[in-house]
């Protein structure tokens, strides 16, 4: 079974929001193969899941003055900071049959492709069993405070956070890796109403790659080692490709919506 791959690359945020849209339409519409994808974000930027109301969640004032963008996607799950991780993504049709038709097992099989990436870089990932509720309403809109079902913990302490959105005809799950992690600077811009010191408590529970690593390790080899992963979990054969013409085209349309306040600010109602 031959997928495709879309090696790692640098984009703004609205750009890869936009691509990552546009390789899911396609591939539902022309019962494509799937695709799995890696990426930076450039500048730094905030993501807030689809349904999360951006005023609460986001101190966009203090985004705005340092430069970081903010951008709505169209999956679920919570807000992320990104900056200084991977991305990944993952899209499929409903036909592909490696995939069971619900988000938790889905979650389960990509985790599992993730732990297996990560082990060959000497990190033992596992998959938490249940969702743990967050001790605080501060903790619930970052993504990383508080694991969900099948994410992925290193010693307890949560690596990578996902979410995905699924339709009729398949789905997309797109992730957050994180090479470092800057507790205080992450608080400040996605905790708006946290308590001064919040970031020592964010600290205990969120890890990442090179705090786990006896050495720095760069992001072509770290996507190397995820793509092997998804390579032995599942069997199949990854090939680099490019976007279609129709996926660039429709991606090019698609960043305008990403890059629009009414889009970000208004989300589910100004759809």
């Amino acid at each position: 079974m031959v997928w495709r791959l879309l090696n790692f690359h640098i984009y703004n945020i609205f750009e890869n929001m936009a691509i990552d849209e546009a390789v899911f339409q396609e591939t539902i519409k022309n019962k494509k193969p799937p695709t799995v994808r890696f990426y930076g974000s450039h500048p730094a930027a905030v993501s807030i899941g689809y349904f999360q109301d951006m005023r609460k969640e986001v101190n966009i004032e203090q985004c705005s003055m340092i430069g970081v963008d903010v951008v709505r996607r169209i999956t679920g799950g919570k807000a992320v900071f990104h900056f200084d991780e991977i991305t990944y993504c993952v899209v499929a049709g409903a036909w592909e049959k490696l995939f069971p038709p619900n988000i938790a097992e889905t979650y389960k099989i990509i985790s599992q492709c993730i732990a297996c990436g990560l082990s060959s870089l000497g990190i033992k990932a596992h998959l938490a069993q249940t969702g743990r509720i967050a001790s605080s309403e501060e903790m619930k809109s970052y993504c990383f405070s508080v694991p969900s079902k099948s994410e992925l913990l290193v010693k307890g302490r949560k690596i990578c956070g996902s979410a995905q959105v699924r339709k009729k005809g398949g789905f997309l799950q797109h992730g957050s890796l994180l090479l470092d992690f800057e507790a205080e600077k992450t608080a400040s811009l996605l905790l708006p109403e946290c308590a001064p010191d919040y970031w020592k408590k964010l600290k205990k529970s969120v890890t990442a790659i090179n705090e786990e690593c006896v050495s720095p390790v760069d992001a072509q080899d770290i996507c190397f080692a995820l793509k092997n992963g998804f390579i032995k979990e599942l069997g199949i054969e990854l090939l680099e490709g490019s976007l279609t013409p129709a996926e660039e085209n429709l991606k090019n349309e698609l960043v305008k919506k990403y890059a629009s306040a009414y889009w970000n600010m208004k989300g589910k109602k100004g759809i």
